[in-house]
């Protein structure tokens, strides 16, 4: 069974180039479970929409309705918004911690 911490806060690892150059691939990041609307700026985990049993790392670009249009940093390395479409608000599991705004 989880622990309190882990149902509210996650390791996330970094993979990949896609938000390259705020984070790189190999480092640790903390998140938090999703507690308040996502904002332009935040970074969000959702589960992939192509392989619901894996992870995506994103930045939320922009909001229309309740829908987020989810992008990497690094545009040319990245499969996000611009391949799968828009994502659900609801299907944010994770916001980055301090993850500001771009």
């Amino acid at each position: 069974m989880a622990s309190l911490l882990e149902i509210f806060f996650r390791r996330v690892s970094v993979e990949g180039s896609s938000m390259v150059p705020t984070y790189l691939p190999g480092e640790c990041l903390t998140a938090v479970r999703r507690w308040r609307k996502v904002r332009v700026g935040d970074v969000v985990v959702v589960h992939d929409p192509a392989d619901h049993q894996r992870f995506l790392l994103k930045r939320c670009v922009a909001i229309i309705g309740n829908q987020l249009d989810l992008r990497g940093d690094n545009a040319d390395f990245s499969t996000d918004s611009r391949s799968f479409g828009l994502v659900p608000s609801r299907d944010v599991v994770w916001l980055v911690a301090g993850s500001g705004h771009k």
